[in-house]
């Protein structure tokens, strides 16, 4: 813990950490889509390093915001929403297999530009959601159906959370609330199990093809972050009762889009 605490990048690391957890959990996700650019622009980490670390970070961050979440939804509640909650984590699974072969396939600037984009469609789909409130869909009770569905759904979130190293709950969220009619807390449980599997199958398969960063240097920046993130999800769970979600999320709206803007405009001016 010395080594970490003496470490010029882990203490960056922590700085960023705990208050973009802090933030992200006031809305109740959990902060990868802001740590990627901290990791990038901040630490100075190449994409494809960032990636898996990201990973790294997120899966403690989950496994914790799952601690801290066991009391909050009933097993009741989850059962109800068994039917997608399988589809998901199937589609999801699968596609992180293929999402992080297709990271360490790509070209670096091809990369950074696609992490921009989905960060910039992160920032937007934040600030919609805040404009234009969407009222849940009337889909069938049925288990094949539902499930389908989140099939379908779980691909294109796998590949995002395997693209960006982030645990996806910024789609999956929505994805429960809007079109499956999980209420807010029950959607934000079920979205850290479903997430759980697909980060680990994630690590995983960066792990196989060698691609996580190895050294004393990766390991103080990902516990740093790490526990940073914990302590700032802690903090801004707590406060959520009191926080004004709509504002935040119109703020973290617009930092997601600047990041991207960011991330874009490094790949822009990148010698070829």
């Amino acid at each position: 813990m010395r080594t970490v605490i003496g470490c010029p990048y882990a203490q960056k690391a922590f700085g960023y950490a705990a208050p973009i957890g802090a933030l992200a959990g006031l809305i109740g996700l959990g902060g990868g889509e802001f740590r990627l650019p901290v990791l990038m622009h901040v630490i100075g980490f190449p994409a494809k390093a960032s990636v898996p670390l990201n990973l790294i970070v997120s899966l403690t961050t989950l496994a914790a915001a799952l601690l801290f979440r066991s009391h909050v939804t009933p097993a009741g509640t989850l059962q109800q929403h068994l039917p997608e909650m399988a589809g998901l984590l199937c589609g999801g699974v699968a596609s992180a297999f293929w999402g992080t072969r297709l990271v360490q396939r790509l070209k670096d600037e091809r990369l950074v530009a696609a992490i921009g984009v989905l960060l910039a469609g992160i920032g937007v789909l934040m600030l919609v959601e805040v404009a234009f409130p969407f009222e849940p869909l009337a889909l069938s009770p049925d288990a094949l159906p539902r499930f389908s569905l989140g099939i379908g759904l779980g691909v294109g979130i796998g590949f995002v959370s395997s693209l960006l190293g982030v645990a996806g709950g910024e789609l999956l969220i929505p994805s429960l609330m809007f079109i499956f009619g999980a209420d807010i807390k029950t959607a934000g449980t079920a979205s850290l199990f479903i997430s759980l599997v697909i980060v680990a199958v994630g690590i995983w398969r960066y792990g196989r093809m060698g691609a996580i960063p190895k050294g004393g240097g990766p390991r103080r920046i990902i516990a740093a972050m790490s526990l940073g993130s914990i302590i700032g999800g802690l903090i801004g769970g707590l406060a959520a009762a009191i926080a004004p979600v709509a504002a935040l999320k119109i703020v973290l709206g617009v930092v997601l889009l600047a990041a991207a803007g960011k991330t874009l405009w490094s790949h822009r001016s990148a010698p070829n």
